[in-house]
């Protein structure tokens, strides 16, 4: 009797082994960053204060209304730009920006400007030479007013047309964060 419960323990230990090894393992989904605010900071290159365009949505979709600062910028000048990704919904707040940086390969960032007449070249790359979009020249042409958007996508396709230039038509991938600031250029 014992040899034969003995049989049995082994059958139902391998069963279990076996079925824990199958295709109905639950999948444990990795969790997306949270991204309460994005500031994208602009420092003339001729000198002078720079000009923080800044983004903050502490309670996420929904509830309050995001906290929206634009700016306004010099004509004809060029700025050195960085952007700033944080989770201020922790405390203390993560630095998200230091994720993108790790994972660089997996991200880009894309500025789309309507109405405004500034232009805004990639200053950092990933190691393939694709471009991030972190570090950045925004250059203003004459007087205009009218929108900037920043969006950061994850897991682009940066081989596609036109993606190493900026042109988010081929790029693919989902949108992380995707933000709008109004912007004159005076």
């Amino acid at each position: 009797m014992t040899n034969k419960l003995l049989f049995i323990a082994v059958a139902v230990a391998t069963s279990l082994f076996f079925n824990s090894c199958g295709d109905d393992d639950p999948v444990i989904p990795v969790e997306e960053e949270v991204i309460t605010t994005l500031n994208y900071t602009l420092t003339p290159a001729s000198g002078g204060a720079s000009i923080t365009l800044s983004f903050q949505d502490l309670d996420g979709d929904g509830g309050n209304a995001p906290i929206l600062t634009g700016g306004t910028l010099a004509a004809n000048e060029t700025y050195n730009g960085s952007i700033e990704l944080l989770n201020e919904s922790e405390s203390p707040a993560e630095n998200i920006t230091e994720e993108i940086e790790e994972e660089d390969e997996e991200h880009q960032f894309f500025f789309q400007s309507s109405g405004v007449n500034v232009s805004v070249d990639y200053n950092d790359q990933d190691e393939n030479g694709h471009p991030v979009g972190l570090l950045s020249t925004l250059t203003t042409g004459d007087n205009s007013n009218g929108t900037l958007t920043i969006v950061l996508r994850h897991q682009p396709d940066k081989s596609a047309t036109g993606v190493s230039d900026g042109n988010i038509s081929n790029a693919g991938g989902e949108s992380d964060i995707e933000v709008t600031f109004d912007l004159s250029v005076q």
